[in-house]
């Protein structure tokens, strides 16, 4: 994963975003949703990677910005 990718996953009874190689949170929501969202625009804006995790804490999507940067023989 490259510097700066923007992680959204849980942090006790939170969601938050978190870009890579940053040791706090950059935002923190109530629901997944929110922070999905949130992250989604920070992602877009410093054109890098959304990562997605699930509540156990594994990756459930991850989506690129802009989609050109998507490898063409990436799977999904």
């Amino acid at each position: 994963m490259a510097q700066g990718d923007i992680h959204t996953n849980t942090q006790g009874d939170k969601w938050v975003n978190k870009a890579e190689g940053n040791e706090r949170a950059s935002n923190s929501a109530d629901t997944k949703q929110e922070a999905q969202a949130e992250g989604r625009e920070m992602a877009s804006d410093r054109e890098v990677e959304h990562v997605i995790h699930n509540e156990d804490g594994r990756i459930g999507e991850r989506h690129t910005y802009p989609r050109s940067r998507d490898p063409r023989e990436s799977k999904g």
